[in-house]
Formats: C-alpha cells, sequence, structure tokens
C-alpha cells in the first residue's frame, strides 16, 4: 500500500509579493547553521587554524560563492548543456531547481584555496591549511545537504523509479506522480544528511583524523560517493540523460565513482605524507 499525500507549496511565504520558496530557505538555513557550526569547532581548537571574525565572514562569503556558482554551473555542464545552450538565461533562474552537489563541492574546494592564498597564515603551505578549512567543512557540508534534500522532495524533484515498496509516494493529485514512486529524496537525506553528518562529527571530534588536513576532507568523499551510489538505486535518472548503460549507469553513480577515487587519493596523501 503507497503513502498517499498533498502535495507541499513550493513557496514558503511571500513578501511584499515575493515569493520566498522552501529551496531558498533550506539554502539560506544551511548557511547560517553551517557558519556557526564552523566557528564553533574552529574555536573549540584553534591549534589547527584560527580564523578572526572578519576572515570567517570573509569565508561564509567565498563558500556561498563557491557552492551557488559551482552547483549551477555542475548541472548545467553535467547535466543538461544543450538545453542551456539554447535557453541561456534559464541559467540564472535557480529558484527552479537544477543544482549538483558535485559541481558544488569543485566550487568550494576552489573557494577554501582562494580564500587560503589571501590570508597570512604562520604555516604558509596553502595546501595544508586549506584542506585544514575543508575538512571543518566537511562536518558543515552534511547539513546543507539534509536541507536540499528536503527541499528537494518538496519541489517533487529528483524522485525515485516506480515501485511497489509499501515506502512508495503518490502525490494527490500530480499526474506525473500518480503512481508509487520511491521517496528518493528522503532516502539521500537521510543517509547523505543525518548519517553522513553523525560519521563526519565522530571522525573530526573523536579521532586524530583532524591533525592530519586532508584525511577528513578525503573520507568526506568517499562516504558521500558510497551513500549516493547506492541511493541512485532508487532515484529516477534525469529524462534528458536516462541511464548510461544497458545494465543502469546513471551520471549520478559515474560522478560518486570518481568522487570516491578522488577522495581515497586525498585521504592516502594526508595520512603517508610527513608534515
Amino acid at each position: 500500500m503507497a503513502i498517499v499525500i498533498n502535495p507541499i507549496n513550493p513557496v514558503a511565504f511571500s513578501v511584499f509579493g515575493l515569493p520566498i520558496r522552501w529551496y531558498a530557505l533550506a539554502y539560506i538555513m544551511g548557511f547560517v547553521i553551517g557558519y556557526y557550526l564552523f566557528k564553533y569547532l574552529i574555536r573549540r581548537d584553534t591549534s589547527r587554524i584560527n580564523l578572526t571574525n572578519k576572515q570567517l565572514d570573509d569565508l561564509l562569503t567565498y563558500v556561498v560563492l563557491g557552492v551557488i556558482l559551482g552547483g549551477r554551473l555542475g548541472y548545467v555542464l553535467f547535466y543538461n548543456l544543450p538545453f542551456f545552450i539554447v535557453h541561456p538565461l534559464e541559467i540564472f533562474a535557480v529558484w527552479h531547481g537544477g543544482m549538483s552537489f558535485h559541481g558544488g563541492l569543485i566550487g568550494v574546494i576552489l573557494a577554501a584555496f582562494l580564500f587560503t592564498k589571501k590570508q597570512h597564515f604562520p604555516d604558509t603551505s596553502l595546501t595544508r591549511n586549506s584542506f585544514r578549512i575543508l575538512d571543518i567543512l566537511s562536518v558543515v557540508a552534511p547539513i546543507g545537504l539534509f536541507l536540499g534534500r528536503i527541499a528537494n522532495f518538496i519541489n517533487m524533484e529528483v524522485m525515485g523509479r516506480a515501485t511497489n515498496s509499501p515506502f512508495g509516494i503518490i502525490f494527490n493529485g500530480v499526474p506525473e506522480y500518480d503512481y508509487p514512486r520511491h521517496p528518493s529524496p528522503l532516502y539521500e537525506a537521510t543517509l547523505e544528511g543525518i548519517v553522513l553528518f553523525i560519521i563526519m562529527w565522530l571522525l573530526y571530534t573523536k579521532t586524530k583524523l583532524r591533525n592530519q588536513p586532508g584525511a577528513i576532507s578525503g573520507l568526506l568523499g568517499m562516504f558521500y560517493a558510497i551513500f549516493r551510489i547506492f541511493c541512485e538505486q532508487f532515484r529516477q535518472p534525469d529524462a534528458q540523460i536516462g541511464f548510461l548503460t544497458s545494465w543502469g549507469l546513471t551520471l549520478g553513480q559515474t560522478l560518486s565513482g570518481i568522487m570516491f577515487i578522488t577522495g581515497a587519493i586525498i585521504f592516502i596523501c594526508a595520512t603517508h605524507t610527513k608534515k
């Protein structure tokens, strides 16, 4: 027996006639919560890297730009380039959805390195300082992933494949979803959000890996890739792409496979390189 629910209005509320969408609120909440958690963690252990309040504010700006620009450009380039070539103005219509985690990740990595390059830390290594920042961001990132996937569910996007499972969801009155589908955004919110946050929090606060710049970042890449590859088994691939192979490989799994390998290389280098 499938679960039948009424669609949730993607517009949370309006301010002077301007619609404020849950999708936008998810990003705002993710940045705000992430900022204060990052600040808490960096103040908890200033021996690794210490940032002033102004530097923290500047870093937030870099990260926001990295997430939004990287996530959007990643979606444009990886998932729907032919459409955006024909409709270039749609690139800026982020309220329609369409953000790539893998693109956002690349954007954040570049943002961290650009930010670090402009600072004057006692340790002059650009790579070590950048990964010290990225390691803490790796603990924070699952919060944004969780909120983003909840927003995906509200928007009824990146939904799952047809299923006879009792977890199947039918959106009442929506022809496209008038048969049971896996609520894959909720699966991803659970694994890539809640479970991944617990893992990264424990790794950072309870192990000595935090003393090896890049180790936590590499593990984030590996764990996220595993969870994403698993969840893609239930997620309907984008209509404009479909499956990449006859046996069901998706673009998300391919990008996550590359991410796993990259994360493993970063982890190995971090744990086998002397300061």
